[in-house]
């Protein structure tokens, strides 16, 4: 029996990811060409992320594996909604998601995934862990300006939309004529005219 392989700082969180068990695919088992896994993401998934942006998620992710002699492709793509607040009025909505990813896999000296496109495992690993790039597909995915549909077209009945309406008629009832134009602009108008 081996002893125990000393930890690195933050391996606690790593090996925690890791429990995430249906995200790993086994790869080396697997024929030459094209295999399809699907994966029907929600709120928990995020939990693992500590992610907490969103109410509740429900995104399905096609992820096609192409494996080749030397390398493999991972093509991701999600299509669901997830539950998130609107930036303006704090209320509640579900936003339609769709997004995709590309992913080439390669083997080298050691594991590197600096760049987003490409994935370096090391000679000889059989198994590859694509949670990481579902979560970020997804995340990436939501809009980063939130709006309820319901504010765009003018339906959703709300506190914080009532009382925004209030201060900027408030704000308008207030400006006079002479408020709203600088005399300054006009000696700059002048200036203009003058050539």
């Amino acid at each position: 029996m081996h002893p125990p392989k000393p930890k690195r700082p933050g391996q606690e969180i790593d090996d925690e990811m890791r429990n995430l068990a249906a995200y790993t695919i086994p790869f080396v088992g697997l024929k030459l060409g094209k295999h399809q896994f699907e994966y029907e993401i929600n709120k928990e998934f995020f939990e693992h992320f500590e992610y907490d942006d969103l109410n509740t998620a429900d995104v399905k992710i096609d992820l096609l594996l192409d494996k080749k002699t030397t390398m493999m492709e991972l093509t991701f793509k999600a299509s669901g909604s997830v539950n998130v607040n609107c930036d303006i009025t704090n209320e509640p909505y579900d936003q339609p998601l769709e997004g995709s990813l590309f992913l080439v896999v390669k083997f080298g000296e050691e594991f590197n995934d600096e760049n987003e496109e490409l994935l370096i495992l090391p000679h000889g690993e059989f198994e590859v862990n694509v949670q990481q790039y579902i979560y970020e597909l997804i995340v990436l995915s939501i809009p980063l300006k939130r709006v309820h549909p319901g504010v765009e077209d003018g339906t959703l009945e709300s506190e914080v939309l009532d009382k925004l309406e209030e201060l900027s008629i408030n704000n308008n009832e207030n400006k006079t004529d002479e408020d709203e134009i600088d005399p300054r602009w006009d000696k700059l108008k002048n200036l203009l005219n003058d050539k």
